[in-house]
């Protein structure tokens, strides 16, 4: 029953997320809001549903590991993970609105999750705070995106981004459905896999921690996979980069914020995610802005290099969990070779786009 499970859910995700992006990209233009738009709201909120839905259950059942762990492993998994596979598929485009904005709100909000966490606990008060703060962002970028000329909008139709959607009610409503459609299919599927998933890894015996952070998060996120790989198989790479940062962003504001608000304790953080898991999180964060900034794209070296950060980090939450006598010298090997070249590499490369930049202005 649990490997029926397994394989309904990957087709439900499938199928899903090819409904969502062809309806979210039509509908795009039948409304006057942009691709990128689109990808950072519709896509990216409705794609993060499961983890609302997974979060907000945790908490209201005791179980704030998971809670926690759903979220700051979907946001490890969704750029580390999913930015990596699509990159491979297809090398990414960056819209300068991400670098510019929406990859610095991201870190913006990682950090405020950081300072939040930093006494051991996020109250409703802070989860109040986080959920107003999403409503203003989500205004913000509808009103940037209708203030779009229509020239721009003409553009993105004619390189190919999205195709023409008919303006009539018919047509708008059709979208509508096939949106809804999608995700329908995304929540039972990623629901069907995190329950089977969930059951072989507590017959290991995995800690509930271990499984919000990689089995929970990577299911819940399933949906932002298929949502993403889907689109930059299609060509509209907008949504693919949009949906995976503006989910980030959504999980931190939206999926947090309303777990704290409806709890009636402050949500207790771990020491170990304190620690470690925290800032990871916004180490990665912080780490798309040169990777994004350089030729503003994600080559398909990069994405090879962020599947392989997640492999990492997931290795090392499986030693931890298990205290095997490997972790000391894995860990070292990390901080010692691994971090400071990857360092390295970001920082050269990010010199030389900043001097071609300035050398092409001059």
């Amino acid at each position: 029953m649990t490997i029926v499970l397994l394989i309904a859910g990957l087709a439900l995700l499938v199928a899903g997320g090819e409904l969502l992006v062809r309806g979210a990209s039509k509908l795009a233009l039948a409304l006057g809001i942009s691709p990128l738009v689109v990808g950072l709201t519709v896509v990216a909120f409705g794609t993060s549903s499961p983890e609302l839905a997974v979060s907000v259950q945790a908490v209201a059942s005791g179980n704030v590991d998971i809670a926690l762990g759903n979220v700051v492993g979907s946001n490890l998994f969704n750029v580390l993970f999913i930015l990596g596979l699509s990159a491979l598929v297809v090398p990414l485009v960056v819209d300068a609105q991400m670098i510019r904005q929406e990859v610095p709100v991201m870190i913006g909000v990682s950090l405020l999750l950081y300072a939040m966490a930093w006494d051991r606990g996020v109250t409703r008060a802070e989860g109040l705070l986080l959920v107003a703060l999403l409503a203003a962002y989500t205004v913000l970028l509808i009103w940037q995106s209708r203030r779009e000329t229509q020239a721009t909008r003409d553009e993105y139709a004619a390189e190919g981004h999205v195709a023409a959607a008919a303006g009539s009610r018919g047509g708008i409503a059709l979208q509508v459905v096939l949106i809804v459609s999608g995700l329908v299919l995304l929540v039972f599927g990623s629901r069907f896999l995190v329950q089977a998933a969930t059951t072989i890894a507590r017959s290991v015996g995995i800690s509930e921690l271990v499984i919000g952070l990689t089995i929970v998060a990577a299911g819940t996120s399933l949906p932002e996979v298929a949502a993403s790989v889907t689109a930059a198989i299609r060509g509209q790479r907008d949504i693919a980069v949009g949906n995976v940062v503006g989910s980030n962003t959504f999980n931190i504001l939206g999926v947090l914020g309303l777990s704290a608000s409806i709890s009636d304790v402050p949500l207790g953080v771990a020491p170990s995610m304190l620690a470690f898991d925290i800032p990871a999180m916004l180490a990665v964060a912080v780490a798309c802005l040169p990777v994004f900034f350089t030729g503003r794209s994600i080559a398909r070296w990069e994405g090879a290099v962020f599947l392989g950060y997640y492999a990492a980090y997931t290795a090392w939450l499986l030693l931890a969990s298990q205290e095997h006598d490997a972790l000391v010298t894995y860990s070292l090997v990390m901080r010692t070779v691994v971090l400071p070249l990857t360092a390295l590499t970001l920082l050269v490369t990010f010199t030389r786009a900043w001097r071609a930049g300035r050398d092409a202005a001059a």
